[in-house]
């Protein structure tokens, strides 16, 4: 039984290494969402806790991010904590806050990324606002991946925070609302969201074999190419990854011609 799950993980090393040898770098997208779904479920067959299941999936994240900077990618926006996600019972909810937090602090300790958070700040704990304050600090000089932490995020309440900013703004300049009428158009929006003078993703991953979007980066990815993995988040492998590049790279992006 060892033997024989040695022997397969050489193979999957050995068949990730020949798909990375044919991979064109000038073709990896330069920035990937990834939609980390499956800590729960991976938690459950493995006969562990739930926290087991999402520290697990937080372990993974410093390894993905490696791969992206492995094969040149720019930007990676990480949703770790949806709006929804906020709505779960108190004894799972305290310790993935807790596991979360934990997370930002060690992207920011590691130095190679710089972090942004993207989401709504009020509705998450002192300390957590704390933790993400300090991040985006401490790594704003930092020239490497930009690693956007999606947490407290929904795309939806994203489009609305960028109207009700897009409104103040108007308003502090004086812009009547029939002025802004006029000047309104896709790019005055674009400039208020949270990921602005950004690029949009070039590719969203979902891991556990869901095929939904769930809200994440409603605005952005209406040109994305999207990428389904049947593997749990913590399971997610580098094979798996480069698989994802791969099939990325045979695609033709057509931007709605």
């Amino acid at each position: 039984m060892i033997l024989r799950d040695k022997l397969r993980s050489l193979l999957v090393r050995l068949y990730a290494r020949r798909v990375e040898g044919h991979l064109d770098h000038a073709q990896v997208p330069k920035h990937i969402g990834v939609i980390m779904d499956g800590n729960r479920r991976w938690a459950k067959a493995a006969g562990s806790s739930t926290a087991d299941g999402h520290r697990a999936g937080a372990d993974k994240i410093e390894e993905f991010l490696g791969w992206c900077a492995e094969t040149d990618v720019e930007v990676v926006t990480l949703w770790l904590l949806s709006t929804d996600n906020l709505s779960r019972p108190q004894e799972e909810l305290g310790p993935l806050l807790d596991i979360i937090e934990d997370v930002v602090r060690s992207l920011a300790a590691d130095g190679r990324w710089r972090v942004h958070h993207v989401g709504t700040p009020d509705i998450l704990p002192a300390g957590m606002q704390r933790a993400l304050k300090e991040a985006e600090e401490a790594t704003a000089g930092v020239q490497g991946i930009l690693v956007n932490v999606a947490i407290g995020y929904g795309g939806r309440q994203e489009i609305a925070d960028a109207v009700r900013s897009m409104l103040l703004d108007a308003h502090e300049r004086g812009v009547s609302l029939e002025e802004l009428a006029e000047q309104v158009d896709i790019d005055m929006i674009g400039r208020h969201m949270y990921t602005r003078d950004q690029p949009d993703p070039d590719l969203v991953i979902r891991t556990s074999g869901e095929q939904r979007l769930s809200g994440f980066m409603l605005w952005q990815t209406a040109h994305s190419e999207y990428y389904f993995c049947e593997v749990f988040w913590p399971a997610f492998r580098k094979v798996d990854f480069l698989r994802a590049l791969r099939d990325y790279a045979a695609r033709h992006r057509r931007y709605g011609g």
